[in-house]
């Protein structure tokens, strides 16, 4: 695991005001000028390119053909009208009976096992959606098995962070009460690895800064992810249950869950 040397407060002054910048974690053992001991990484809010630096992260995780749905369900997709959803939309192996979203709010193509799907606009595709369930599975594993370069990361409570290009591990559930900032370039990749479930609060949101793009951001989640009301989410989610968008809420990225995907008036786009 990647260590950092922090050893003292950060000032910054901006337009004639300072800002107390405060560290995350309480570094012990550590004297005015420096011990030079090392300590487990972390960040403070509003540093400059975040935790990983200005690399590139780890590559990037291949979603091969589950790549081509910005929702991707295997039990039942449900709706409360009306939601936007820019993408492809697929469910298996549950039958199309179990979409629950109408023809007006997708802007692309639904796949189903079967004809029971929304009409005009299902599409029956058996075989192409078993391979897509089973890139799924394949990417989830991926994304698990990578090596961490950050772990237990203030104990899965990541608001008000700014988080460079790396992996992340958690052994606990992770929650974001408030804003998240993700700071790289464009081809810089995040992988966050939850063994338990993931939360944004109502009202909160991710950022993305210095040029960094969503679909280079993955979240794979052991249990259900449940994002808030009018919350703002960045990134693909890969989720071994449930994902639940409540009231309001957004993401650019994916959705792909093991079980049900819950939307209520969302905004989905990649």
């Amino acid at each position: 695991m990647k260590k950092l040397k922090v050893c003292e407060t950060i000032f910054k002054k901006a337009a004639g005001v300072a800002f107390l910048i405060l560290p995350i974690t309480v570094f012990l053992g550590c004297s005015k000028g420096g011990s030079g001991a090392s300590f487990p990484a972390a960040t403070s809010a509003g540093v400059g390119t975040g935790l990983g630096g200005a690399g590139r992260g780890p590559a990037p995780v291949n979603l091969n053909s589950a790549g081509n749905y910005i929702i991707l369900a295997q039990s039942a997709i449900t709706d409360v009208p009306t939601s936007a959803i820019t993408g492809n939309v697929g469910l298996s192996p549950a039958t199309g009976a179990g979409i629950g979203i109408a023809c007006v709010e997708i802007t692309g193509v639904v796949q189903s096992v079967d004809a029971a799907g929304p009409a005009p606009c299902v599409v029956t595709a058996p075989v192409t959606l078993t391979a897509a369930i089973g890139d799924k599975g394949t990417a989830y594993t991926d994304a698990a098995g990578r090596a961490p370069d950050y772990t237990e990361l203030a104990t899965g409570l990541i608001g008000g962070l700014n988080l460079g290009p790396a992996t992340y591990r958690w052994s606990t559930a992770v929650s974001i009460l408030s804003t998240l900032k993700l700071t790289g370039g464009p081809n810089d990749v995040w992988i966050f690895q939850i063994a338990q479930g993931l939360s944004i609060a109502s009202g909160t949101q991710i950022i993305l800064e210095g040029g960094a793009l969503p679909q280079n951001i993955y979240w794979q989640v052991f249990s259900a992810a449940d994002l808030g009301t009018t919350s703002v989410f960045k990134g693909t989610i890969i989720s071994q249950t449930a994902i639940v968008m409540k009231t309001g809420a957004s993401i650019n990225g994916r959705l792909l869950a093991g079980t049900g995907v819950t939307l209520d008036q969302n905004s989905i786009s990649p």
